[in-house]
């Protein structure tokens, strides 16, 4: 299902992966060398192939969209070395993360390289509407970054709080690929907003379906442990459902859990049992389900095409995937 998606935009992805090593290039050996450390564990790069796909969509007549995918994956790549430094994580995609890897310094300061690196390929776009999109979603990422850390251990979360940090953390990013690759066109109004609202719903949905995977994905697909989340402290969807769904003392070992700094793999594996148990996953895949109706609805607003198809493969790529 992926590479049907990746087909749809083939030789403009190798455009991309080529324009991103190309960018890469610094007077500093160590800001190269993490840099092409973070390019080669690969991933899906969804985001960049959004704007790439959005841009076809609208017929695009310049190759602008290959800058914009490749400022687009910058982005969410310097939120990654920043997340990890932020969540002491040492696994991502299967290989070391940078901050295990070298030290937390230098991921933060990279990160920073990258974000600027972004700005300053925006710069030669030329496209004010853009810039102020890109600068109001990097704005809005780190207000859910940091509203995630406000949540982290909390004992008490809700429903509410948690859909505001994944509309900004993640969501956000999606969105602004999807409504700049139209932007980039000149495409009207109603297209504009039509992918923009695609964008949106696509991301949410595609974190439910993260955080679903955390809890019964394939940690050796996933390349990273499954319960991350929690032992993070983090209070996803499907954790906060269990809480509001538990028996009392079921519920008060979960809270108890979420604010255990020093989680115990026993402990750990219970939660995970009652996660399972008690229909909360059910309850978030469906939720992912809501939201990608709502992103294929979106799609209708566009004119039939094979670029169209992808994006509608990439909705339903998002909510069944299992990594």
């Amino acid at each position: 299902m992926y590479q049907q998606i990746r087909s749809a935009v083939e030789s403009d992805f190798e455009q991309v992966d080529k324009f991103i090593i190309d960018q890469l290039y610094s007077n500093v050996p160590l800001v190269e060398s993490i840099g092409h450390y973070i390019v080669e564990a690969g991933g899906k790069r969804l985001r960049p192939m959004l704007v790439l796909l959005a841009a076809r969509c609208c017929n695009i007549q310049t190759d602008q969209h290959i800058s914009l995918a490749s400022v687009i994956e910058f982005i969410h790549t310097a939120t990654l070395l920043h997340d990890d430094v932020v969540d002491m994580s040492e696994l991502r995609r299967g290989r070391p993360t940078v901050n295990a890897e070298w030290n937390n310094p230098s991921s933060v300061l990279v990160g920073d390289f990258i974000y600027s690196r972004a700005f300053q390929i925006l710069v030669k776009i030329g496209d004010m509407k853009i810039m102020e999109i890109m600068a109001d979603t990097t704005n809005r990422i780190a207000e859910g970054e940091v509203l995630q850390l406000i949540n982290k251990n909390n004992p008490n979360p809700n429903e509410q709080s948690y859909m505001q940090v994944i509309e900004n953390k993640t969501a956000i990013l999606f969105q602004a690929a999807a409504q700049c690759g139209a932007i980039l066109t000149d495409a009207d109004e109603e297209t504009r907003d039509a992918l923009k609202e695609f964008g949106m719903q696509m991301g949410i949905a595609f974190q439910l379906v993260d955080d679903v995977l955390d809890y019964d994905g394939d940690a050796e697909a996933m390349g990273k442990n499954v319960g991350d989340d929690l032992a993070e402290g983090k209070p996803t969807l499907p954790l906060i459902y269990a809480m509001e769904h538990s028996s009392e003392a079921d519920a008060q070992l979960i809270r108890k859990c979420l604010a255990d700094e020093e989680l115990s793999k026993e402990s750990l594996d219970e939660v995970i049992r009652m996660v399972n148990a008690c229909g909360a996953l059910d309850y978030t895949r469906e939720k992912a389900r809501a939201c990608s109706g709502k992103a294929r609805a979106c799609l209708e607003k566009l004119p039939a095409s094979p670029y169209r198809d992808a994006l509608e493969v990439m909705v339903k790529f998002s909510i069944e995937r299992t990594v």
